[in-house]
């Protein structure tokens, strides 16, 4: 036996070679190619350090950040038939969902809370691009209506954040079926006179936006989000033509009036607070826990300074 070949060179090159980097610390940017330590992302709300692109970002993560202090409590939500059609492609339908399930944690594309945003009571709902693609079935479909039921039966605004790749084939006309019925459950919280707020995320697309997605009383949008019902590549194959730079994308609609705002991440837990409280009419939100001072005891206390 050769010691050194045997032992004292593998050894060496265990302490020099490179160690391997688990892959879940770090992120590679989809739009810039930086790499993002995961922990500094998070911290960022899922937004790029360098060129500020837009990540996705779960449900549950998106309520932590938007609820006061994180609490919330979620809205039940009804199960609807787990294979209504016995749909099989190259998997099960319920094989399918048992694969999302594990991988997001989440029982179904779509989640809902209700809590309060600077002191204002709100519902909320948000779909998980991860959990097949965010995909619109009888899930969906029921979270909608049970969001809405909940807002009107509490008096409170709805705000739901869109993310979807359209409905889901699994699931055939009926998940077709949920277009009109969100439709009638939007018209539930209009009838009630209250709020119904939609943020468009990246990507919005399909029968998600030809329903719910684009009823909303303010229509807002996250950077670069890509927001339309037939995606760009279908349109230039159908029309044989070259669309605009940036056609189908958030500054794109805003610039021709399809959107309200454009509103970074960051900004736009602030921006939904203000919008409520305004068509709540409620006064401005303050920034701290204690209430303004009072005009008169400013004056005051200005008065009892001795003069200079």
């Amino acid at each position: 036996m050769n010691w050194i070949t045997n032992y004292v060179r593998p050894r060496i090159n265990s302490l020099f070679s490179r160690r391997d980097v688990p892959e879940n610390l770090w992120t590679k940017c989809p739009e810039c190619g930086t790499m993002l330590f995961h922990r500094e992302l998070s911290d960022n709300l899922n937004v790029c350090t360098n060129c500020d692109h837009h990540l996705a970002i779960t449900p549950r993560e998106r309520f932590a950040t938007l609820f006061d202090g994180g609490l919330f409590s979620e809205v039940k939500v009804p199960e609807p038939l787990a294979d209504p059609l016995q749909f099989r492609d190259q998997k099960k339908y319920p094989d399918r969902m048992k694969a999302a399930q594990k991988s997001t944690g989440e029982k179904e594309a779509m989640l809902v809370a209700e809590g309060e945003m600077g002191r204002t009571p709100v519902i909320l709902a948000a779909q998980d691009f991860s959990f097949m693609a965010g995909s619109m079935g009888m899930y969906v479909g029921n979270a909608i209506v049970a969001a809405a039921e909940r807002a009107v039966a509490l008096r409170r605004p709805l705000v739901l954040f869109s993310a979807a790749g359209g409905a889901r084939m699994q699931e055939g006309i009926l998940s077709l079926m949920q277009m009109p019925r969100t439709t009638v459950a939007i018209e539930m919280l209009k009838e009630a006179g209250l709020p119904y707020i939609v943020v468009l995320t990246h990507p919005t697309t399909g029968g998600v936006t030809a329903s719910y997605a684009m009823l909303g009383d303010i229509q807002i949008s996250e950077p670069g989000a890509l927001i339309c019902f037939a995606g760009p590549r279908v349109i230039e194959q159908t029309i044989r033509e070259k669309l605009p730079e940036g056609f189908q994308r958030a500054e794109y609609l805003l610039e021709h009036g399809m959107l309200d705002r454009v509103t970074h991440r960051k900004q736009l837990r602030d921006e939904l607070i203000s919008v409520l409280r305004m068509l709540g009419g409620l006064p401005a939100p303050t920034r701290a826990d204690l209430p303004p001072p009072e005009p008169a005891a400013e004056i005051a206390t200005a008065e009892e300074k001795p003069a200079s």
